[in-house]
């Protein structure tokens, strides 16, 4: 049985290839791929360019994916946002969903023509971003997902004093007292 770690690889390898392949099929222009295409609409509105991260792109072929199994457009169908963008290691993240668009061009019309799609677009300090769809068996109905993410360079924390340290070690052992507390009324954990 192959590790997690290589079914990780595998999966991020494939994605990668799908995406190379979508960006290099047929005659199509320069601007049929999808980050470039955001990187345009972007910088027309004061905003930096945006490229392709294969995890960004894995986290939104998951979701799409799954609502394509579902055949449901719910942000939430695989768990909550924040959840699943963890593993990108950005500061901050935001998330389109669509259904029913052939093309990408058609679903990123939708999204600008949308003021919350919109603002996700525009996210302030974006670096990079992530497209997939996938098409529902069942209805052959093709579903959208976009993760856009940055603030990846994160300021370090300034360097603590020994009083800090006292400080942040009774927290942490009054933090670890609530956990064991089950119940807790008027002052009494029980």
């Amino acid at each position: 049985m192959a590790s997690r770690k290589t079914v990780v690889l595998v999966r991020q390898a494939l994605l990668l290839g799908l995406v190379i392949c979508f960006a290099a099929a047929g005659s199509r222009p320069a601007a049929a791929n999808p980050a470039q295409m955001i990187s345009d609409f972007r910088l027309k509105h004061g905003q930096k360019r945006v490229t392709l991260d294969a995890t960004l792109t894995r986290i939104a072929h998951d979701q799409a994916e799954a609502m394509a199994a579902k055949d449901k457009l719910d942000h939430d169908v695989l768990g909550r946002f924040n959840t699943r963008v963890g593993p990108a290691g950005a500061g901050r993240a935001a998330e389109n969903i669509a259904y029913g668009y052939d093309g990408f061009p058609k679903t990123l019309d939708q999204w600008i023509n949308s003021s919350g799609h919109r603002k996700n677009l525009l996210l302030p300090g974006a670096t990079r971003v992530g497209v997939a769809s996938v098409k529902s068996a069942r209805t052959g109905r093709t579903y959208w997902a976009m993760v856009i993410a940055g603030d990846y360079e994160r300021p370090k924390a300034p360097k603590s004093s020994p009083k800090d340290s006292k400080q942040a070690n009774a927290a942490k052992s009054k933090s670890r007292a609530a956990e064991s507390c089950r119940l807790k009324i008027l002052s009494l954990c029980l």
